[in-house]
């Protein structure tokens, strides 16, 4: 399996409630007043459009206000500790990616613990990661970015979403396979990466494709190489790392619905048997993801 796809299909990810004890009066009533939906990163990233398309579709069906926070600190552990410690009635979610299981394993003191506090819903999408340089980075492609690279070692950066999300591991991978020396700046989420690589204030980015792909459409960013193991049907014209002579650097951005545990789970029941509910299957919210490249799961 792809990076931390075992343990992610195992947990999932991306909207998790915090925890409560719900009876079949209330699942069948809930919800009664607004939910909030925690983004723990910056605006604009996959993770910030991904859960306003949910929270939008949710609110038409639900006809209650679904609204969204972003609380962009510590590689997302904040935002999801957060919501860790929200009363428990069901008002508060959190979205989560890969880095939802990664991240306990690299900060011992973590506010949060995947496997207790949270239980899984569905999977949502997952997307390959993509290298993009900005337009005046000597390299055509990926030979020749490790060519240039490997001419000057520590000269340059590499911006990823986060210390310990998904972009981050990718970008290691492919660096110590391949031995080079670059130097990792973390943002705090992909909207802030994508800033800093456009500017060309760190020049080379590791990034989940769909968080690059309206800049690689309009010439602002150059994808070299992705790390699926077949060629994204929005971007065909960009290899993958097998393709360009670099092998096991297969890896996902991965999101999908959490829970909390326990008697919680008749919550989850009511969420997937609302009408409406599995709101990635609205049109337009699968054309907004499949066209920056990103595969939907829900059904």
């Amino acid at each position: 399996m792809t990076l931390a796809r075992r343990q992610f299909l195992s947990l999932a990810g991306a909207a998790a409630v915090a925890p409560a004890l719900f009876g079949i009066g209330w699942a069948q009533t809930y919800p009664t007043r607004p939910v909030r939906v925690i983004v723990p990163y910056a605006a604009g990233g996959p993770n910030d459009i991904i859960a306003r398309i949910i929270a939008s579709k949710l609110s038409e069906s639900w006809g209650q206000s679904i609204y969204v926070e972003n609380l962009p600190a510590g590689g997302g552990n904040v935002g999801t500790a957060a919501a860790a410690r929200a009363p428990a009635d069901g008002y508060t979610l959190v979205v989560v990616t890969s880095s939802f299981v990664i991240n306990p394993g690299l900060r011992p003191k973590i506010q949060y613990d995947p496997i207790k506090d949270f239980a899984p819903i569905t999977m949502i999408a997952a997307a390959p990661h993509v290298l993009v340089v900005h337009p005046s980075f000597p390299a055509n492609d990926l030979k020749e970015f490790v060519a240039v690279v490997r001419a000057n070692p520590g000269k340059y950066s590499y911006a990823s979403a986060g210390t310990g999300q998904s972009s981050h591991l990718a970008g290691e991978l492919f660096k110590l396979s391949v031995g080079l020396d670059l130097v990792h700046v973390p943002f705090n989420g992909a909207a802030p990466a994508m800033t800093s690589t456009i500017g060309g204030h760190t020049p080379i980015a590791f990034i989940s494709l769909p968080a690059a792909a309206p800049y690689i459409k309009d010439g602002k960013l150059r994808a070299l190489a992705i790390t699926s193991d077949v060629r994204s049907g929005a971007f065909t014209d960009v290899p993958t790392m097998a393709e360009s002579g670099f092998h096991d650097q297969e890896s996902l951005f991965m999101q999908g619905n959490r829970t909390s545990c326990g008697g919680r789970r008749l919550f989850t029941t009511r969420i997937l048997e609302r009408p409406n509910s599995r709101v990635v299957k609205c049109r337009d919210g699968v054309s907004s993801i499949v066209r920056n490249g990103e595969s939907t799961w829900t059904r």
